[in-house]
């Protein structure tokens, strides 16, 4: 069996629309029976009562406290183990969820639908941004990710719990949650899906939530694995340093040459520091299984 979370702020355009297509899907799959769950997080409109009226258990924020926050609360509140999240607004294609459940009952910690199509590419302002975090993400976890944001997933709610404090509560949740399970070496796999145009009013902000998905990265590389970040940073400061030289080789002036001493220096600060984040994770992780 599965429970299905919806998270959901002033979606009563497409609420019911989504109910209906879950319900539909279900009712011609081996999941007829599962849980459909609404986070209503501080609606204004009248989602929370559509949806109880289309037949979904609703779990109600009293105020607006996020995205993450709301999926944390419909996976705390769930019945089942096996947990699908899919957003409220018609994007994702609730006929992919038997396929994405068979892939993650294969085994796998998380299968996760990487959208596909126009609407997802989206305007000359957020390709580019979703590109730069993209290879952020990738270079983090060390290896290629489709969609590190995607909202349709499937993942064991036993498996999550332990993460749940740890990962953002705004619309970063998944694309921290991706980190998360791949930095602590989880099977994550990747089924490409269409993407449609929403119902209702977008409540992404996106200069804002890229600058937040940003620090969650750093954040998630400092809490699993230091050492990448700082290998990083030394790096930066090696290439400085050898500019530095190169500089003075060709200007003849000091100043450069002191610079490229300095960076070197540097550098060696940057990955000592590494190292003892480094340490200091380990310390924590056994004194955490103790």
């Amino acid at each position: 069996m599965i429970s299905i979370v919806i998270p959901a702020l002033n979606e009563a355009g497409g609420i019911a629309g989504t109910i209906d297509s879950l319900q539909q899907v279900l009712a011609h799959s081996p999941e007829a029976g599962a849980e459909i769950l609404v986070v209503d997080d501080g609606s204004s409109d009248a989602t929370a009562r559509i949806a109880a009226e289309a037949g979904a258990t609703v779990v109600r924020h009293p105020h607006n406290v996020g995205y993450g926050q709301a999926l944390k609360s419909g996976i705390r509140a769930a019945r089942h183990d096996t947990i699908v999240i899919i957003d409220a607004d018609l994007t994702y294609p609730a006929q992919s969820i038997p396929e994405l459940v068979a892939e993650f009952r294969k085994g796998f910690d998380m299968v996760v639908g990487a959208r596909t199509g126009h609407h997802y590419t989206g305007s000359v302002f957020k390709g580019p941004l979703r590109d730069i975090l993209k290879f952020l993400v990738e270079f983090s976890a060390g290896r290629s990710i489709p969609d590190a944001n995607s909202g349709l997933r499937v993942f064991s709610r036993a498996t999550i719990s332990g993460y749940l404090p740890h990962l953002c509560n705004t619309f970063s949740f998944t694309t921290s949650l991706t980190l998360a399970y791949m930095l602590t070496g989880r099977f994550v796999t990747y089924l490409p899906i269409p993407y449609h145009e929403r119902v209702g009013k977008t409540k992404v902000k996106l200069l804002k939530d890229s600058l937040l998905t940003l620090q969650y990265i750093i954040q998630a590389i400092i809490y699993y694995n230091p050492l990448k970040l700082f290998l990083l940073l030394t790096l930066i400061t090696i290439a400085l340093a050898i500019g530095g030289f190169l500089a003075a080789a060709i200007t003849g002036l000091h100043a450069p040459y002191l610079l490229g001493i300095g960076g070197l220096l540097m550098s060696i600060a940057v990955f000592a520091l590494g190292l003892l984040a480094d340490l200091l994770r380990q310390i924590l992780v056994r004194t955490g299984a103790e």
